[in-house]
């Protein structure tokens, strides 16, 4: 795999968490502020220390009172419990104050990736799965809290530890101060070296990692196939494949912490022989008591801890970068849909449809060319042909979930490319051929296509659609969940719903994408003479594969490669030697092969 493919915009991940961080910048300002109070309050206990010892030397060299002694004693006491219920009340606030910062930053950038993923195309959503959309949007939240962990317990204290420590240091001897600086400036760039080597590792891995779950999602989204088929043997082999890999990707991430921790290690010990090898010899001469000797060395252990989180900080700001990578990467995915900077709402009042010269091309694979259909207001036109025909792409089209090339779509005489395409769907009613469901009641499911409707006008649809008497025999009536995608409604009952959603709906445009062509003919029987009531009053665009159902229709549309062949009703076509005739005798009632 190539490193452009792998590689982390750094820049473009900063700027998107500094924009949502920015609106909380009085928040984490206060954070930063009661971090280097503790930092600052950390050193005290170590001075106060330098004292007692001090102060101890003299008591017993007899240069200082047993009085005296016991009353520095009891002074350093108090001044230290003081620090440490400061302390204790400022780590309080602190983490008050992150865990206000953290939930707001999270809860920021998951609405805004989740508005903007649901705002792309039709075609994005088609040719990303699912598994790895939802992974990548609840790490990046994740990464999110990580990321301010980072700058506020990594970054910060390392940084303000340096100042007071290195300022400490040198009030008493700058040589220490020096080998300070040098010791910690070591530290981080070996570290930081070895980040980088590791940094195109964490982003294979975070692939893998999606890519395993991605499947994961597909095997078990598809169980009643390999259920049926008998490949449960079959799919746990594919599994084992895609997780070995996986595996060999994590252990490759892993294996870079071996020469992390032993050189870490190494510098430090080198370190620690340095600041306190000229302590020591001036405490040999004399120079400086026993207290600052421990002072000295106390305070720079104090720094350990600091440069430890500042690595294990560093370790987590690259995995978060390759979190961020991966969700952020759609931040710069556009939606090839546009609407019109002066586009407005669009409301259809007579429902009378055109495609003008439309062509359109879908992968460099032509759709249609110079493309020419009317269909009348209070029309019901249906579209017959073999697969690939473009029946259902005709349907995306006046949808706008993907937009003609030359040419224009017509509603009431007006370019639907004028008016928002959330508004162009928002006017349009569909049946589809498998209604998808949320995992929620039947009465919400329904409601769904008119949010504002009222109970009565939800359970009206209910009884259009004849779903009244199959619901009845539920426990729990229209408050019955259906579950994930309707999973417990047989196929003609999710047919129902979705015809009272599109009742409740109430729109001039109706669109029925072979609504019963996987159903039984008793329930196809039932169903169509609720779609029959449905279509009164609408025009009406009837895509189908078994003609039974569209005998009564106004015009028949035959189709095939994008082309009109053949048009009319079922009684002249039937009779006429063309495409619709052979597929007629082909099925008598049945389905197209």
């Amino acid at each position: 795999m190539s490193k452009k493919k792998h590689s982390i915009d750094f820049r473009y991940n900063l700027s998107i968490y500094f924009s949502l961080l920015k609106k909380y910048r009085g928040l984490f300002t206060v954070v930063l502020g009661i971090i280097l109070v503790i930092e600052a309050l950390s050193l005290v206990d170590k001075f106060l220390l330098k004292i007692v010892l001090d102060r101890g030397a003299d008591y017993l060299a007899g240069t200082l009172s047993q009085n005296q002694f016991t009353s520095i004693l009891i002074t350093l006491l108090l001044v230290f419990a003081g620090v440490s219920a400061a302390e204790m009340l400022l780590r309080w606030l602190r983490h008050h104050t992150i865990n206000i910062l953290e939930g707001n930053l999270i809860t920021d950038l998951k609405r805004k990736f989740f508005n903007h993923l649901m705002y792309l195309s039709y075609n994005f959503h088609t040719t990303h799965k699912t598994g790895s959309l939802i992974s990548r949007l609840v790490r990046g939240g994740r990464s999110m809290e990580t990321m301010t962990d980072v700058f506020i317990f990594n970054v910060a204290p390392l940084l303000f530890q340096l100042v007071v420590v290195g300022l400490s240091l040198f009030y008493f001897n700058w040589i220490p101060a020096l080998i300070l600086l040098i010791t910690v400036v070591i530290f981080i760039l070996y570290s930081y070296s070895i980040q980088e080597l590791q940094r195109e590792a964490t982003v294979i891995s975070n692939d893998a990692e999606d890519l395993e779950k991605a499947h994961i999602g597909d095997f078990f989204t598809n169980i009643e196939s390999i259920k049926y088929f008998g490949k449960e043997h079959s799919i746990i082999a594919r599994f084992k494949k895609i997780s070995e890999k996986t595996k060999e990707t994590i252990i490759r991430h892993w294996h870079y912490y071996r020469w992390l921790e032993s050189g870490q290690q190494a510098i430090i010990g080198i370190g620690t022989i340095a600041i306190l090898y000229f302590p020591l010899v001036d405490f040999i001469h004399g120079t400086i008591t026993i207290g600052t000797l421990v002072f000295i060395y106390t305070a720079y252990s104090n720094m350990l801890v600091p440069m430890f989180g500042f690595v294990r900080g560093m370790r987590d700001y690259y995995r978060t970068m390759a979190d961020f990578e991966s969700l952020f990467q759609y931040g710069k995915i556009k939606n090839e849909i546009k609407d019109k900077p002066n586009a407005v709402d669009l409301k259809i009042k007579e429902g009378a449809i055109e495609f003008k010269g439309m062509s359109f091309r879908y992968q460099n694979k032509e759709i249609f060319s110079n493309f020419n259909l009317t269909i009348p207001k209070n029309h019901k036109v249906a579209l017959v042909g073999p697969s690939g025909s473009g029946k259902t792409t005709l349907v995306k089209l006046l949808y706008r979930l993907y937009d003609v090339e030359t040419g224009e779509i017509c509603i009431d005489g007006k370019n639907i490319q004028d008016f928002t395409q959330e508004s162009v769907r928002s006017e349009l009613s569909i049946v589809p051929q498998e209604c998808i469901l949320f995992d929620d009641t039947i009465y919400h499911n329904i409601a769904f296509s008119k949010l504002k409707a009222s109970r009565q006008e939800v359970l009206q649809a209910i009884k259009f659609a004849q779903l009244d008497k199959v619901i009845d025999g539920f426990a729990l009536k229209e408050k019955t969940i259906v579950g994930e995608r309707g999973v417990r409604l047989s196929g003609g009952e999710k047919q129902r719903v979705s015809i009272a959603r599109a009742i409740l709906a109430n729109k001039k445009v109706l669109l029925l994408d072979e609504a019963t062509s996987a159903l039984d003919s008793k329930t196809e029987h039932d169903i169509q003479k609720a779609l029959h009531k449905l279509m009164q009053g609408r025009t009406t665009i009837i895509i189908a594969h078994r003609l039974s159902t569209i005998m009564q229709a106004d015009t028949i549309i035959v189709m095939d490669k994008g082309k009109i062949i053949q048009r009319g009703k079922h009684e002249e076509l039937s009779k006429q030697e063309g495409m619709y005739q052979k597929l007629w005798n082909l099925q008598k009632g049945g389905y197209i092969k």
